[in-house]
């Protein structure tokens, strides 16, 4: 695939005749037009976040990562510094980013906020520092400084109304968060939160594993029959690949013991975004490697890669950690395009990344893209980093043009708040389905 500096966007949409527009190295995005689905994956390296314009303008966001500074994964050359610098917190740097790529600008609103799992650099970390919300009710870090300086419409997560599987998460998240500092105080954060916006009129929800219909355009559907969202996984339920039918992949759990239990990361959401011949995957955390000694039903990955089949676009599942990214998900998708939303040397593990590449698993040209690489990964690794990825480094955005036939990987500077265009990939061909 040739990068590409300078380039023409011409489609026609809905009948309105023809138009362009040109991206240029050092100059602004050119503003998303209404028939684009833009699929933006923001590096403040303190997490994942990923805003999306869908193509009549409803907006969603996926995750608000937001390590504690306290966390001494933040002060080791393992992790990733913040983006574009510390001048802002990276709840901050997600909502300017928001209302830069907006089509609202700075009356950005969020339609549709969803959560992947409850892990610190997917929805933020309490930590004593944090600022207030202005009801004084909860502090702001992740999703609740996000949800506090932009409106959301419905926000999902995995564990609504009652958060209690596998453990009763409002009572015990102290005692069973894992390894996070804080974790009791970051889920009673939360739980504050969502109290309080739900008070002032946000909705909350669980996502509907196997529905495409929860999800849904809310300013234009018709105009683009199209598109669609496709729920696959939430929690122990994994979509079949049929109509709407799910199937529990973990069997019943026992309160009292805990090694029945599934772990976080195995709990996270999944799904598809389809826009004709298009197809985009993102899943959280999900591992689908399983090593001595682990659950073998920690392999979600398989069950959900039968279901999905083919994709143009995925995201590196749990960053293309170690546990993530199995051999069979490989073979299934057979990605175009991989995106890795990195922040730390674990990303993506070595063996991960000769899976990805390797043409023996599937034929053809692949590209991939991650929004840090570290030079750990590159003293560890080595030549195969630069012989992989086509950028290493910056906001990547996914614009799809209308009808979903053909879209371009844009890479945006995340080292200024102003984002320029770096360079730009494409255009590539979605596949035939």
């Amino acid at each position: 695939m040739k990068k590409i500096l300078y380039l023409l966007f011409p489609c026609t949409l809905m009948g309105a005749g023809l138009f362009s527009q040109v991206p240029l190295t050092g100059q602004p995005l050119p503003n998303w037009q209404k028939g684009y689905l833009d699929l933006h994956h923001i590096n403040t390296g303190r997490g994942s976040a990923a805003f999306y314009i869908l193509p009549d303008g409803t907006t969603m966001l996926v995750d608000a990562g937001e390590i504690s500074p306290l966390d001494s994964r933040t002060f080791t050359p393992r992790n990733s510094q913040l983006k574009p610098d510390d001048s802002y917190k990276p709840y901050e740097w997600i909502v300017r980013y928001i209302q830069q790529a907006s089509p609202k600008k700075n009356k950005a609103v969020i339609d549709y906020a969803l959560i992947t799992h409850f892990h610190d650099d997917h929805f933020g970390a309490w930590y004593p520092a944090a600022p207030l919300a202005a009801s004084g009710k909860f502090r702001l870090t992740g999703i609740t400084g996000v949800a506090e300086l932009l409106p959301v419409g419905i926000l999902i997560d995995r564990g609504y109304p009652d958060y209690n599987y596998p453990y009763e998460m409002k009572k015990q998240a102290g005692q069973y968060g894992g390894g996070e500092i804080s974790f009791g105080h970051t889920m009673g954060n939360y739980f504050s939160f969502l109290a309080a916006k739900q008070e002032a009129g946000m909705k909350v929800a669980a996502l509907k594993a196997g529905s495409r219909r929860q999800i849904r355009l809310v300013h234009d559907a018709n105009a683009f029959p199209s598109f669609y969202v496709q729920n696959v996984k939430a929690n122990q339920w994994i979509w079949t690949g049929k109509d709407s039918a799910v199937v529990p992949h973990f069997p019943a759990i026992d309160p009292a013991d805990r090694s029945s239990w599934p772990d976080e990361n195995s709990l996270s959401l999944a799904l598809t975004i389809h826009y004709g011949p298009f197809t985009y995957y993102t899943g959280g955390d999900n591992p689908g490697n399983v090593f001595p000694g682990d659950n073998p039903l920690r392999d979600v990955e398989t069950p959900m890669a039968k279901a999905i089949g083919e994709v143009d676009v995925a995201t590196m599942d749990h960053h293309g950690n170690r546990d993530a990214v199995n051999e069979f998900q490989v073979r299934t998708f057979k990605p175009r395009v991989w995106i890795g939303q990195s922040w730390s040397a674990d990303h993506p593990g070595h063996e991960v990344l000769i899976r990805m590449t390797n043409t023996y698993i599937y034929p053809g040209p692949r590209d991939l893209f991650a929004t840090n690489m570290l030079d750990a990964n590159r003293h560890v690794i080595g030549p195969l980093i630069d012989r992989a990825y086509k950028s290493q480094q910056g906001h990547i955005l996914v614009r799809v043009l209308p009808g979903g036939a053909s879209y371009y990987v844009i890479i945006l500077d995340d080292s200024i708040p102003s984002m320029p265009v770096k360079v730009v990939f494409g255009p590539y061909a979605s596949k035939t389905k």
